[in-house]
């Protein structure tokens, strides 16, 4: 076999095309004789809707017509869950355009279609529509007392509450010498990748309702919209481009992805919508938003003995496609990477007039470890322990796995932690920042005034959800090999990284550079579900090996036919097979291709990969910050984040990952925030208001991958790579900021952790 591509850090393909300008867009898609639309949006948080005046736009240039809800009332278009099926759940669906009211500001009312995105915007302004505003809902509170209901006929706006137990939480608290109990906080916010949605629709000649713009799970969405248009499956087709980013939000099924498909069939042309990033940020999925107060219970040496949580959830408006996920998984990864057996949770999900919830990068996990990490801090200090001593007493070990995580979501069946080394994650952190010298540094007084503080987290992350993915291999006419996959692209590099994958498993007879990768769209392969999770890699990637290696084997046998030799005594290479140690090229792979066929046998392979259960990394951040005092202006000095990958495809890849996600946990904490007033009206609908960092904000970002435990649930030992280094942000840079403030007698339970929150806690100085 040649030298192995899995594990190289071989740099991205795709970032030439990216680098020269010829990537392809969804707004770089322009068919002739185009529609275009622009949607009408509510501006009320909470309304009844009592009309949509067509008529008062129908005659103004360019117009070709109004869609409202009675064009659409016979069809099924209701939007379905794609996962997190809670109970309760099904009564809080939305159609694509509202009728009798609206629940939030930017819900969609009506699509104008005209023949220029100018002449519908024109037209947008001069739409009649007529509401009676009603009180908004906007409070926890406020949602579950009914104060006001979203849908009257629910009788409520609790959306689900359940409870989930492993062990006896009861005994543990009983025999527990010290109980830390608190309510915390997380703050709404949205994924906001430099792409916003677009999508264009085409019924075309053959037929066919072809659909670009599709991303992360085309083939659930075709699905979908098959269902709600009332067509076959295999009338219409999603087609991804290349997509600016996703971070989870992007690609879930929204009222557009319904809208724009009807308009094309109905007008019989093409229609375009892109969305403007104001409509970005008052409808594409919010997250995170959620309150918990959450107690733990421990031994007077710092042994954890127990939890018990509640939790809450704003949902938004709507339970939208996989919304779910983010209150039923902040709930399941509570207890994190420690040795507890003792939980009891409770869980709720409300409904507000807000935007609708869905998943971002690390769902519920980026919470529940900020809630559980604090608690942990707070209990050193009350203990007389060191912060990393308390951790190092209660991390999983090796020798635990695999760990039960019990029955925690009533949606999934029981779960455990399959491999993983804690110890040796958390030990890469605190060695690598000098945790013992600098522990004692931060308490010196600083040149500069500022307050230093020094922070630690752990966390255990699953990736790799079934059910299953499915690929193709085929060997081209020019030898190169063409890989088919369901697994969906939004820049994370896969043409990259699955190609390694085949090559790899090909023995390294045709390199990367030789392997072409089709992915994303709808209509390529049967048995595609998509790109969440983390899941491209492991369940996608193992699918590819398993069909190149199908591959392989099928080639050498039909050569070693031909050749009257053994298929063991032959060895691919540079695009040729040869004997087993002998340099001679016995034939170029487009001639084995030729033999094949002649053979009756097809040049291709396809299997199916279908995961035993979830892969778990697991991993530790360390944040040192320094905090001013009369701003409230926190600088990151340095932070370190490791994850147990098990097995790293392409290093490169995995190290840009981290720092990537990294950034982004650690603005969340800083500066994205959606804030609401009272009437459901968002205050931070513009990039002027709604901050976000940039690659130059946190410098100092250092990222360590182990592969200490690989796999045993997949071929290649992989599991996700793509959010431990965000789910641990909030808690690392929290607990640096209250170290950093002890002194003051400042408690850190909120986020976020911008300078006017810190100011209000800070004290004020005493007049001299």
């Amino acid at each position: 076999m040649n030298a192995p591509f899995v594990g190289q850090p071989v740099p991205r393909a795709e970032d030439v095309r990216f680098l020269t300008g010829r990537a392809r867009y969804v707004d770089d898609i322009r068919p002739e004789g185009a529609l275009h639309a622009v949607i009408a949006r509510s501006p009320y948080g909470h309304a009844r809707l009592l009309g949509v005046n067509k008529a008062s736009i129908e005659g103004l240039p360019g117009i070709v017509g109004v869609i409202a809800a009675d064009d659409i009332a016979h069809l099924p278009a209701e939007i379905p869950i794609r996962l997190a099926p809670l109970e309760g759940f099904q009564r809080f669906l939305q159609r694509p355009l509202a009728s009798d009211r609206v629940r939030f500001v930017g819900e969609a009312v009506a699509l104008i279609v005209a023949t220029s995105r100018h002449a519908a915007e024109d037209a947008l302004e001069q739409l009649e529509v007529e509401y009676e505003p009603l009180p908004a809902v906007v409070t926890y509170d406020a949602a579950r007392e009914g104060a006001e209901l979203l849908f009257p006929e629910a009788g409520t706006n609790v959306a689900t509450r359940y409870s989930a137990s492993m062990g006896d939480a009861d005994a543990a608290f009983a025999r527990a010498d010290l109980v830390i109990e608190r309510h915390m906080t997380a703050h709404r916010h949205t994924a906001l990748p430099l792409e916003t949605r677009g999508l264009i629709a085409h019924e075309e000649a053959d037929g066919i309702l072809r659909c670009w713009g599709a991303t992360k799970v085309t083939q659930w969405n075709r699905r979908a919209l098959a269902v709600m248009l009332g067509r076959p499956e295999h009338s219409m087709d999603l087609i991804e481009v290349d997509v600016g980013g996703g971070f989870g939000a992007k690609g879930e099924f929204y009222p557009e992805d319904f809208l724009i498909p009807f308009a094309a069939l109905r007008f019989g042309a093409p229609v375009k919508w892109i969305e403007d990033r104001r409509e970005h940020l008052l409808t594409t999925n919010h997250s995170r938003e959620m309150e918990a107060t959450v107690a733990i219970a421990f031994a007077r040496d710092g042994t954890m003995l127990g939890m018990r949580a509640k939790v809450s959830a704003d949902m938004g408006a709507y339970v939208r496609t996989n919304g779910g996920v983010v209150p039923a998984k902040a709930a399941q990864f509570l207890p994190g990477p420690y040795r507890m057996k003792d939980v009891a949770l409770d869980v709720e999900a409300l409904l507000t007039n807000k935007t609708p919830v869905g998943t971002l990068r690390g769902p519920g996990r980026y919470e529940a470890h900020f809630f559980r990490e604090r608690l942990i801090d707070l209990a050193a200090e009350e203990l007389g322990l060191d912060p990393a001593e308390i951790r190092r007493r209660n991390l999983l070990r090796p020798e635990d796995m695999p760990w039960s995580i019990g029955h925690l979501v009533p949606y999934e069946p029981p779960s455990a932690v399959d491999s993983s080394d804690v110890p040796a994650a958390f030990d890469a952190v605190t060695d690598a920042i000098g945790y013992e010298e600098l522990r004692w540094e931060v308490r010196k007084p600083q040149p500069d005034g500022r307050l230093h503080g020094i922070g630690l987290a752990c966390f255990v992350e699953s990736s790799g959800a079934g059910p299953s993915e499915t690929a193709r291999v085929e060997l081209r006419e020019d030898g190169g090999l063409r890989v088919i996959s369901g697994v969906s692209t939004q820049g994370q590099g896969h043409q990259t990284v699955l190609s390694q994958i085949a090559a790899d498993a090909f023995d390294g007879g045709v390199p990367p550079s030789e392997i072409e990768l089709l992915n994303g769209t709808a209509s390529l392969i049967e048995g595609g579900f998509g790109t969440y999770h983390s899941r491209a890699v492991v369940v996608g990637g193992s699918a590819i090996h398993l069909a190149a290696r199908s591959l392989r084997a099928k080639l050498l046998r039909v050569a070693a036919a031909r050749l009257q030799l053994r298929a063991e005594d032959l060895v691919l290479a540079e695009g040729h097979l040869r004997r087993e140690g002998s340099v001679q090229k016995l034939a170029a792979l487009a001639e084995v291709r030729g033999w094949m066929r002649e053979a009756g046998e097809t040049p291709d392979a396809t299997e199916t990969f279908k995961p035993d259960g979830r892969t778990y990394t697991c991993g530790a951040h360390a944040a040192h910050v320094a905090v001013d005092t009369e701003t409230g202006q926190v600088e990151v000095l340095r932070y370190i984040a490791s994850e147990d990958v098990g097995r790293a495809i392409n290093p490169l890849m995995v190290h840009g990952q981290a720092i990537g996600a990294a950034v982004q946990g650690i603005g969340a904490v800083f500066l994205d925030e959606l804030v609401y007033d009272e009437n459901g009206q968002l205050l931070t609908g513009s990039l002027a208001d709604y901050l976000v960092a940039t690659s130059s904000c946190f410098p100092n970002i250092e990222s360590i991958t182990l592969e200490n435990s690989p796999s045993t649930l997949n071929p290649l030992g992989a599991k996700g790579a793509g959010e431990g280094g965000v789910v641990a942000c909030a808690a690392a840079i929290a607990n640096a900021i209250a170290d950093a403030l002890r002194p003051l007698g400042v408690e850190i339970n909120h986020l976020p952790l911008g300078p006017d929150r810190l100011l209000r806690l800070i004290p004020e100085k005493p007049a001299p």
